[in-house]
C-alpha cells in the first residue's frame, strides 16, 4: 500500500527555542506558519527536510491535547507520525484497516480537494498516526499542511539530507508494530531491538521503552552530509550526545 511519510511533528512547551535548535544544527529553514493551528489553541512552524516536513507545535492556551502530552510524557517530544496516501481509495483502505481494529478516529477533515485523518494516540499507544490525502497526491510536491507549494525555495540538503526512519518506544513493540502494519498494510518485521514496519519511504521501528518517559515518538534516524558541522552545532547548543546522537525537542536524532 504506496503510503509515505511526509511530516513529523514535534511538541515543545515553548516554539521558538526548539525552532532555533533544529534550525541551527540540522541546517534546516522556516517554511511555513499555518494560522489554523490555532483552533486547537496552538502555535506552530513547519520546515522542510527533503520533500518532506517537520513542525514543531506549542500550546498557547490552556487545557490542550498538546499541553496534556508534554506533561503525561514530562516534556518536550515527538507527537505525530503523519502520512500521504497515493490516493483516496488507498487512504480510505487504511482508514477501514483501523477502524476494524478498534482504533478511533481523534480528528478528521474532509474536503472535496483535501481529506486528513487523525487516528487516535490512546489507541496507537504511541503517537498519533494521520494519513492524508490531496486532489495532487504528489509525494515530491503539492502538500496542504504547508499551505501546498511555495515552500521549495526553503530545502536545504547541505547538513541533513532526509529522514529515513522513526522510533516509537512502547510496552509491547512486535504487538504495536502488528498494529500499524495492518493499517498501513505492510508485514512487521521482527529484529534484535523490536520490531519494524516499512513505509514507502521511512522504517518505523518499535523498541522498547528505556527512558522512563512512557510510550511515544522517542526518536528520528536522518541521512547527514556534513556530520561534523552538525556536531559542533549540537555542541553549541548543549545537545550533543554521542558521536552518532544529538537530543533536540526531547527525542533522540540518529546519526
Amino acid at each position: 500500500m504506496p503510503i509515505q511519510l511526509r511530516q513529523i511533528a514535534l511538541v515543545a512547551e515553548k516554539l521558538e527555542p526548539v525552532i532555533q535548535d533544529l534550525t541551527e544544527i540540522l541546517g534546516i529553514e522556516r517554511c511555513y506558519v499555518d494560522p489554523g493551528v490555532g483552533f486547537f489553541g496552538l502555535e506552530n512552524t513547519l520546515m522542510p527536510i527533503g520533500r518532506n516536513f517537520l513542525e514543531v507545535v506549542a500550546p498557547v492556551k490552556e487545557n490542550t491535547a498538546a499541553g496534556r502530552y508534554l506533561q503525561r510524557r514530562k516534556g518536550d517530544g515527538g507527537y505525530m507520525v503523519i502520512t500521504q496516501a497515493d490516493s483516496r481509495a488507498t487512504q480510505a483502505v487504511a482508514i477501514q484497516r483501523a477502524l476494524d481494529s478498534g482504533i478511533r478516529i481523534a480528528h478528521e477533515t474532509v474536503r472535496e480537494d483535501w481529506h486528513l485523518c487523525q487516528l487516535h494516540p490512546g489507541d496507537l499507544k504511541a503517537a498519533f498516526l494521520e494519513i492524508e490525502s490531496d486532489q495532487f497526491n504528489d509525494f515530491n510536491g503539492h502538500w496542504m499542511p504547508v499551505g501546498g507549494t511555495g515552500w521549495e525555495d526553503k530545502v536545504n540538503q547541505t547538513r541533513t539530507i532526509n529522514i529515513t526512519g522513526v522510533e516509537l518506544q512502547c510496552e509491547n513493540p512486535a504487538a504495536l508494530a502488528s498494529t500499524w502494519g495492518h493499517i498501513v498494510d505492510a508485514d512487521p518485521i521482527t529484529t534484535e531491538a523490536g520490531a519494524s514496519v516499512a513505509l514507502n519511504n521511512v522504517t518505523l521501528q518499535f523498541v522498547a521503552i528505556e527512558d522512563g518517559r512512557g510510550p511515544g515518538l522517542s526518536g528520528l534516524h536522518i541521512d547527514v552530509r556534513e556530520p561534523g558541522k552538525l556536531l559542533e552545532a549540537a555542541k553549541q547548543r548543549n545537545c550533543y550526545i554521542t558521536d552518532n546522537l544529538v537530543s533536540i525537542c526531547g527525542i533522540r536524532w540518529y546519526l
